[in-house]
């Protein structure tokens, strides 16, 4: 999975708690160092878990991106910020697959179980 978070602190904390669950995950910290890593990444990557509100390119524009080079790729979007912030940049919570910072590590890891799960 490839995670995309800018601040150093919680992408190291998500890092940790998906690694305990068992998943192989490759981090970064905004959208053009994700791009980097999913473009030069060999082998597959079954889930972009990316933050939305970040420097640069936010993760929807980012989640296009992966997307184009990767289909099969699924998308989960997170963020701290309110509904509103994260709709302007994009994401509709209705539509896609949202989880709202701060969650709990169950919350997260069921989510993630969730997003993968689906066909």
């Amino acid at each position: 999975m490839l995670l995309v978070e800018d601040d150093e602190r919680v992408r190291a904390l998500v890092r940790s708690i998906l690694k305990k669950g068992g998943y192989r995950v490759l981090g970064a910290e905004h959208a053009e160092a994700a791009a980097v890593i999913s473009s030069a990444h060999q082998g597959p990557i079954d889930l972009l878990l990316t933050d939305v509100v970040m420097p640069g390119r936010n993760g929807r524009e980012l989640a296009e991106q992966v997307v184009r080079r990767r289909p099969s790729i699924r998308v989960l979007f997170m963020s701290g910020y309110s509904n509103d912030a994260v709709m302007m940049r994009g994401v509709h919570i209705t539509d896609a697959q949202f989880i709202q910072k701060p969650f709990t590590i169950d919350e997260l890891s069921t989510k993630v179980r969730d997003v993968l799960a689906k066909v």
